[in-house]
């Protein structure tokens, strides 16, 4: 009997010591304090912003350290065909990319893009002209990020008087007699609307949004489209006279080959840091047309960040495109790139305002209209202009090539 007692009262207090022991016990941390988020996303811009990028990429990660953890995948992806590439497969698509203001509709339509979460302080950060090129009846679907996606004209004034730039055809004769190039990329029907934009001639979209209409083989008028096409043959057939891509432009530049140019504000920097107190921009000149000149005529539009309906992480892909287009960082593009802001802010500051591009592109503004065409422009447009540029080789009339050109333009 006492055996059995000794028992019970060492169970007991074994009991005890191991309630206590068990009450010191540090609970268990709950999964969230030990294990952040793994952001995983992927960002599509243009090559040339890559180190801007990076750079905002950085600032990004510092500020949201300690509430997820991010790998960050950069891609280069020209902005004139993002919508081709992501539609191509949505969901294998970037998380974040960036994209020209003519796509947004087509994005949107497709199911690429959702309205954008908050946008009353976006339409209160941004420019009025850059929240109607991002938005689509009405509704915000992407974040504006520049307001320059125009072009203009680059010269080296130690080439030029102010005289000179006010045509084409002097420009050409002042290049030639040094021995030197004016360049323009008529590979590209972007460019190639210079021609025709201040003719009578038109191009635009129907009211389907998909298809086009264009004049530019019409036969009555002042200017018929005949006569266009023969001043770039005219052009075309001047020593001086370059059709480059833009890098080639850059490239021209940098060994003293190209003394002028038709390009955008992404190039300002670099041509400043080549041709120094020489560097000049102004509105594109006239050319010569049936005997007048005509003011060449340029598109115009905006830039913008969209993020992919399809995400993984929809959330931290639109804190990104926020953080991309902030004031801050739309100043530190102009600074590293030279690209006009879409942030109001920052499109007034000083140093934006002194910006001899920025300046350019105001002025051609007067002549550019908003870029609205369907995916049928380019081709036909780009190959007739590359037979121009070409010198016509195979002789045929330009009037069966304008009407080709249209042929294909309109197609449904």
């Amino acid at each position: 009997m006492k055996k059995r007692r000794l028992l019970f009262a060492l169970s007991l207090v074994l009991l005890v010591l191991l309630s206590a022991c068990g009450g010191k016990q540090p609970a268990p941390e709950p999964e969230s304090a030990t294990k952040r988020e793994t952001v995983a996303l992927t960002i599509w811009g243009a090559e040339e912003d890559e180190a801007l990028l990076r750079e905002i990429f950085a600032s990004f990660q510092a500020r949201y350290a300690g509430e997820a953890d991010f790998q960050f995948t950069y891609q280069p992806q020209s902005e004139s065909n993002c919508k081709d590439v992501l539609l191509g497969d949505l969901e294998k698509g970037a998380d974040v990319f960036a994209f020209a203001d003519d796509q947004v509709a087509a994005l949107a339509a497709a199911g690429g893009l959702d309205p954008i979460g908050d946008p009353a302080a976006v339409r209160g950060a941004s420019l009025s002209a850059a929240v109607d090129a991002a938005s689509v009846e009405g509704t915000l679907y992407a974040y504006p990020l520049t307001a320059d996606n125009g072009y203009f004209l680059y010269y080296n004034k130690a080439y030029f008087t102010q005289e000179d730039i006010q045509s084409l055809e002097r420009m050409l004769e002042a290049a030639a007699q040094a021995e030197k190039l004016v360049a323009m990329d008529w590979s590209s029907a972007w460019y190639v609307y210079a021609f025709f934009g201040n003719t009578g001639l038109e191009v635009g979209l129907n009211p389907d949004g998909l298809t086009n209409y264009c004049t530019w083989n019409g036969t009555d008028g002042p200017i018929r489209g005949v006569d266009v096409a023969q001043s770039m043959l005219n052009i075309a057939a001047s020593p001086a006279f370059a059709s480059m891509t833009d890098t080639q432009f850059m490239a021209g530049v940098r060994d003293g080959t190209v003394v002028a140019g038709i390009s955008g504000v992404w190039n300002a920097v670099a041509v400043e840091e080549v041709w120094g107190r020489d560097y000049g921009a102004a509105k594109l000149p006239s050319y010569s047309c049936r005997g007048q000149q005509v003011q060449m005529a340029s598109f115009s539009g905006c830039k913008l960040i969209g993020v992919n309906a399809y995400s993984s992480h929809p959330e931290w892909a639109a804190r990104l495109a926020e953080w991309i287009t902030s004031e801050e960082n739309q100043r530190l593009r102009f600074q590293m790139r030279g690209q006009g802001p879409a942030n109001a802010n920052a499109a007034a500051s000083p140093e934006v305002q002194a910006s001899p591009a920025i300046a350019a592109l105001l002025a051609q503004s007067e002549f550019s209209q908003l870029q609205r065409v369907g995916g049928k422009f380019w081709d036909p447009v780009a190959a007739f202009a590359g037979n121009m540029a070409a010198g016509d080789p195979g002789g045929t009339p330009l009037q069966a090539q304008l009407d080709r050109l249209v042929e294909g333009v309109t197609a449904r």
